[in-house]
């Protein structure tokens, strides 16, 4: 109960003696004109009184009636009883419907089904009993219920060391932005369908203007955004490929942000930082990442240090919800008509905190299933750390 909510319901425990059924319903509509916005669902909260009844009592101030007061008061116990006093089985009974599992037959059909107010009323109503949906609204608001969503907390199998190497990471990224080194988050961003398709999300258009697209979302052109984020200077690198996402695109990707914006903003870089996922092209577990990573450390000549994140936990990393989110958000409902199209909706991506993106069509061909030996991964400058070597480890370049 808010506090507004609360001033109303103390009020009423002091003014309720001296109401009757009249004059308690044009009380209630002035709190809740002067309650402003909302005062209406305050109002109806905190003295569990209808909405039906607020507004008769709007009505009648809006009108002025002056009639006699008694006139259209009902004498004392009047009216209709409510339906629990007559039928104190119905809560139960609407509770055994809400958890079939755990309080009436686990069989019930509406376990399969949507538990909408309008199916729980249908399922209530017997031949002596006629129960209405807003009926089913309050009582399921007096059993505690509310509507709410499915919210991801399990996280399943949780690695003993998940939170060790997170402050593992956390040290890293210190150690290196205190000595001005540069260090970055990268990711692939789902794949995207490019053509006349329509794209999650609202956008403004004219009145009964919809923006139109095809009925059936089967494309075979579609792009794989790789991002690498600069943590320190809020900045992010995109590289659009049409390929498929491998190792070896990841690499280019890191390369090319490398060459076209870090280069310019740590000109004294001698090493690089990268977090990145467990999974997928930039995975903990893939030789051709470590291979390409050595080809470009050996390039650069200067070594790089990798630390991925423990199974599971890829939603921490950085790129996800300091740059993904605010791409996916600013490309709602529009259709991805073209390479042109998402590379200039990923590179007008800005937020109030300063976030500015680059994003460039990379049309190389990346092939799959590149094989790398045993033979050419001894021949990597791998240094593995004591504290998890497969998550935390660097690529030294090698002499020339």
């Amino acid at each position: 109960m808010s506090e507004n909510e609360a001033i109303i319901a103390a009020k009423y425990k002091e003014i309720s003696p001296f109401l009757n059924e009249r004059t308690l319903r044009i009380w209630a509509a002035v709190e809740a004109r002067h309650c402003g916005y909302g005062g209406k669902s305050e109002v109806s909260r905190a003295i569990r009184i209808s909405r039906t009844t607020l507004d008769r009592g709007a009505d009648e101030l809006a009108k002025g009636q002056q009639e006699e007061m008694a006139a259209q008061v009902r004498i004392k116990g009047g009216g209709r009883k409510r339906l629990l006093e007559k039928d104190p089985q119905l809560l139960k009974d609407l509770e055994s419907l809400v958890e079939p599992s755990t309080r009436g037959d686990p069989m019930s059909p509406l376990r399969w089904t949507c538990k909408s107010t309008t199916k729980l009323a249908a399922a209530l109503n017997q031949p002596k009993r006629r129960v209405s949906q807003r009926t089913v609204c309050d009582l399921l608001d007096r059993l505690g219920y509310s509507l709410q969503s499915v919210r991801k907390r399990r996280e399943g199998s949780r690695h003993p060391d998940r939170d060790a190497q997170f402050q593992h990471i956390a040290e890293r990224v210190k150690a290196f932005q205190a000595a001005g080194q540069p260090v970055i988050s990268v990711d692939t961003k789902k794949k995207e369908l490019v053509g006349d398709f329509a794209n999650k999300g609202q956008e403004w258009q004219p009145k009964g203007c919809p923006e139109e697209a095809a009925v059936r979302d089967f494309g075979k052109d579609k792009v794989a955004p790789y991002g690498i984020y600069d943590i320190a200077r809020n900045q992010g690198w995109v590289s659009v490929g049409v390929d498929h996402d491998t190792a070896e695109f990841a690499v280019e990707s890191i390369r090319r942000w490398w060459y076209k914006m870090g280069q310019s903003l740590y000109p004294k870089a001698q090493e690089l930082l990268i977090t990145a996922d467990g999974g997928g092209s930039n995975g903990s577990r893939v030789r051709l990442w470590k291979w390409k990573l050595q080809e470009l450390a050996d390039e650069l000549k200067w070594e790089i240090q990798i630390c991925h994140f423990p199974p599971g936990t890829s939603k921490w990393n950085k790129i996800e919800h300091r740059m993904f989110c605010h791409i996916t958000e600013n490309w709602r409902g529009r259709r991805l008509t073209s390479h042109e199209v998402v590379v200039n909706l990923i590179g007008q991506t800005t937020t109030k905190q300063g976030l500015t993106i680059r994003a460039e069509l990379d049309t190389r061909r990346y092939p799959k299933g590149v094989k790398v030996s045993n033979q050419v991964m001894k021949s990597l400058r791998l240094e593995r750390e004591v504290f998890h070597g497969e998550w935390n480890y660097k690529l030294k370049p090698r002499a020339s």
